[in-house]
C-alpha cells in the first residue's frame, strides 16, 4: 500500500458491528441469494442494455440498483430531485461498497472505482459493462490520465460519480475531499452535484454500523454482516448543484462540495489528545497525500481504533 493513499481511522471492530436484534441465518442467507440472483442477471443484460436510449436505461438501472439494494433488507429514501440531464460529476461522501447501487438507484451514472473492483467475481465484470472508469490508486502517475478520462466522459454528456475521501469512513464523521478528480469538472466546465449518503437505524435514527466497508474487512464478512443486519433505512440527499464557474481553482471547488455534503452533520466533539477533524482542504492538503483524522466513533469507544482504514472500494 503506498505511504501517500488515503486511510481513515475506522475499523470493522470499532465501527461495523450489529446494533439490535439480527435476522435468522435462513433470512440473510435468501437475501444473499436474492441479491446474487439479481447481480447475475445484470451481468447478463448489460450489454442489450447499454444499447437502449439514455431514458429508458436509466429507468432500469434505477429500479434494478433498488431491487438490489432491497434484496439485501435495506429501504431507500431519496431527497432532492436528479435535476435535467447532461454531464456533471456527481461527488458523495463514502462508507460502504453498497454506495455504488445506492447511488445508482437515485442517479444512474458512470462510477469511479480503483481498479482492483475489475477483477471482483461477478462484480468486477458487472462493474466493467456497466462503463465504470478505472483508477489504479497505488500508481500516482496515473492519475493525470484517469483525470483525462473523465473529463472526456463529462464531455461527452455523461454523470461520473466519484468518491473524492478516496478511501471508506464508518457514517460518523468524513474524511476530506481529494481535489484532483475536481479538475475534470473544470476543464468540462460542467456542474458539480454533491450527495450525502447516510446508513441509519429504523428505530432510532442513528448510525447503522452494519454497512460499513471498513479496515480490512473482507468482502464476504461484509456481505454477511448486511444481510444479517435488520432495520436499517439508507438515505440519499441529492444536493443542489454547483454550477461551473462558480470556483475558480480546484481547492475551492473541492471545499465547497466537502461544506455541502458534510452539512448538518457537523463536527465530532473533541476529545482531549485527540486532534480535531479538518473541515475542508487546507494548505497541507496535497493531493499526493492524506492524514488520518479522528472520527467521531472515538468517542462512543472512548479509545482509538485498533488501525486504519485503507479499504477503498472505489
Amino acid at each position: 500500500m503506498s505511504v501517500w493513499l488515503p486511510t481513515a481511522p475506522c475499523t470493522p471492530e470499532a465501527c461495523a458491528g450489529h446494533e439490535g436484534r439480527a435476522a435468522s441465518i435462513p433470512h440473510a442467507v435468501v437475501r444473499l441469494a436474492c441479491a446474487a440472483a439479481l447481480m447475475l442477471l445484470a451481468v447478463a443484460a448489460a450489454p442489450p442494455v447499454r444499447l437502449l436510449p439514455q431514458r429508458p436505461r436509466h429507468a432500469l438501472v434505477r429500479a434494478w440498483a433498488a431491487a438490489l439494494v432491497g434484496a439485501l433488507g435495506i429501504r431507500i429514501t431519496v431527497h432532492g430531485s436528479p435535476g435535467p440531464d447532461g454531464g456533471r460529476l456527481v461527488v458523495a461522501n463514502h462508507i460502504s461498497w453498497l454506495d455504488i447501487p445506492l447511488v445508482a438507484a437515485a442517479l444512474p451514472c458512470r462510477m469511479l472505482a480503483k481498479s482492483e473492483i475489475g477483477a471482483w467475481p461477478v462484480l468486477g465484470r458487472l462493474a466493467a459493462r456497466a462503463g465504470t472508469l478505472f483508477i489504479e490508486r497505488d500508481r500516482i502517475r496515473t492519475l493525470p490520465r484517469t483525470v483525462g478520462a473523465v473529463t472526456r466522459s463529462l464531455l461527452a454528456g455523461d454523470r461520473v460519480t466519484v468518491f473524492p475521501e478516496g478511501s471508506t469512513w464508518c457514517g460518523r464523521a468524513q474524511g476530506p475531499f481529494r481535489r484532483a478528480v475536481f479538475q475534470a469538472a473544470l476543464d468540462a466546465r460542467v456542474p458539480v452535484q454533491p450527495v450525502r449518503l447516510a446508513y441509519r437505524l429504523a428505530a432510532d435514527g442513528g448510525v447503522a454500523g452494519a454497512p460499513a466497508f471498513v479496515g480490512d474487512d473482507p468482502l464476504t464478512a461484509s456481505l454477511w454482516r448486511i444481510a444479517r443486519a435488520r432495520g436499517i433505512r439508507a438515505e440519499v440527499r441529492l444536493l443542489p448543484r454547483i454550477p461551473p464557474g462558480r470556483h475558480p481553482d480546484r481547492r475551492d471547488l473541492a471545499a465547497a462540495a466537502q461544506e455541502a455534503v458534510r452539512g448538518d452533520m457537523g463536527r465530532p466533539p473533541a476529545l482531549p489528545g485527540v486532534p480535531a477533524q479538518p473541515s475542508g482542504p487546507s494548505a497541507t492538503d496535497r493531493d499526493s497525500a492524506k492524514r488520518s483524522a479522528a472520527s467521531v466513533h472515538h468517542c462512543v469507544s472512548r479509545s482509538p481504533a485498533a488501525a486504519s482504514s485503507r479499504r477503498t472500494p472505489s
